[in-house]
């Protein structure tokens, strides 16, 4: 026979074996649905472990009950199901049942209470930030008879400390991270329902030593220029470095105050959306493959001079067919192969801002599921709450001794340069010669 395990354990499995299993489908609604489903069984697990005295596995009585002259109260029963309908479907949780005790175990958690416990406050602000609404936390703490745990309104009560956290975050000191490579990008959000979408902008780096941290979340009014440099100001202002590599997408005034505020960075265009761009004026699908080939190689070349030779050949190739596409390709290419200065092992994770797509792609999917959240404080609250999990699973990048030193020598050179060009030039002083032709 097989051991028994904790429900809550056993969906932990089911959630690996979701992660192993190479589905080319869109696992991300079975895996909010089995996220929930564990917290909820931990946390009923936890009340039964506290309510006996023991773990799951132990079958005597606790050392303090020992110690007291008290007896086991009760065991482990099973499990009977329930189910919590939310707006990824119906999600069934396993409920642990106690026998033999002197008076029915009934959970705090599954039956309508005065208070609120800590752990509950936790387990509540953790649903919602994995994606379901107040309604389905409330339905979550709803009990045969119709008792209510949480209301909804209690629920917003207990997600303000997801503001409390943003609130921490927006305002930490960032001068201890070495940030060596820097992503930024925004997302488009409603934030009042009378207006029309704003945009968010987020930030992340990787310091030297390869570790990744998300640096800063803002609203702007748009991806303009004045709003996207007081959303750098605001991380300098908070002891950010200027990193050496500093990657955007093309929209035009994230690259203008990138450039006014780090004149000591490099500037890295998104490759994944200058390809996107390349596609959109390629009117023969046929040849799409074949020229998105070439594109790559001449932005994934071994060093900037080989792809500027081989720049060159793509001109000449394609210039007839597509000049539309040809001119899409020359523009803004010194920013396409900024990367290529760097560590060739880094290469592949600076050259675009990846990341943080599909950090907003785990937001889009909260706000669907609460299409209502406007404003801009609740919006804001449940963006923070979406990326700052995401984050906390970043892999990271790796870097090896002689790639530190790379990046150290990197930094100096791009500190001369910078002093090269902001030095005023002196004019040389008068030579005796000189005096005495004036003469």
């Amino acid at each position: 026979m097989p051991k028994r395990v904790p429900a809550s354990v056993q969906t932990d499995q089911s959630i690996r074996q979701l992660l192993s299993s190479g589905s080319s489908g869109d696992v991300r609604s079975e895996l909010i649905r089995l996220g929930v489903r564990r917290i909820i069984e931990e946390a009923l697990e936890r009340e039964v472990g506290e309510f006996l005295g023991r773990g799951f596995y132990q079958r005597q009585a606790s050392p303090v009950q020992r110690e007291g002259g008290g007896e086991t109260r009760g065991y482990r029963n099973g499990y009977r199901t329930c189910h919590l309908d939310s707006a990824e479907g119906v999600i069934p949780f396993a409920v642990p049942q106690v026998s033999d005790t002197a008076e029915p175990y009934e959970s705090k958690i599954r039956q309508h209470v005065r208070g609120r416990s800590e752990q509950l406050e936790q387990l509540a602000t953790e649903m919602y930030a994995r994606g379901l609404s107040t309604r389905d936390i409330e339905a979550a703490f709803t009990d045969e008879d119709g008792n209510k745990l949480l209301s909804r309104s209690a629920v917003s009560d207990i997600t303000e400390v997801l503001w409390q956290q943003y609130e921490a975050f927006a305002t930490r000191d960032l001068s201890g991270y070495e940030i060596a490579y820097l992503f930024m990008d925004g997302v488009a959000e409603r934030l009042n329902p009378s207006e029309r979408r704003q945009a968010v902008l987020c930030a992340w780096g990787i310091d030297v030593e390869g570790n990744k941290h998300l640096l800063h979340l803002a609203p702007g009014t748009k991806e303009d220029a004045v709003s996207c440099r007081e959303f750098i100001q605001d991380m300098k202002r908070r002891g950010l470095c200027d990193p050496l590599l500093a990657t955007t997408d093309g929209a035009a005034g994230l690259i203008k105050a990138v450039e006014e505020c780090f004149p000591r960075s490099a500037r890295q265009r998104c490759l994944v959306h200058k390809m996107r761009n390349l596609q959109a004026k390629v009117t023969d699908e046929q040849l799409w493959p074949q020229l998105k080939a070439e594109a790559s190689s001449v932005y994934q070349a071994a060093n900037p001079e080989t792809a500027r030779l081989l720049k060159d050949g793509f001109i000449k190739r394609w210039q007839k067919k597509f000049p539309t596409a040809v001119a899409c390709f020359e523009e803004d290419f010194e920013a396409c192969i900024a990367h290529l200065v760097f560590p060739i092992t880094h290469r592949k994770a600076i050259r675009s801002t990846n990341l943080l797509e599909r950090l907003f792609e785990e937001n889009r999917r909260r706000t669907k599921v609460l299409p209502h959240a406007f404003g801009e404080r609740p919006m804001l609250k449940l963006m923070f709450a979406a990326v700052i999990r995401a984050a906390e699973k970043w892999r990271k990048l790796k870097v090896t001794n002689f790639e530190r030193e790379q990046l150290r020598q990197l930094r100096e050179e791009m500190n001369e340069r910078f002093k090269r060009r902001h030095t005023p030039a002196v004019p040389p002083a008068p030579s005796a010669f000189s005096s005495k032709v004036g003469t």
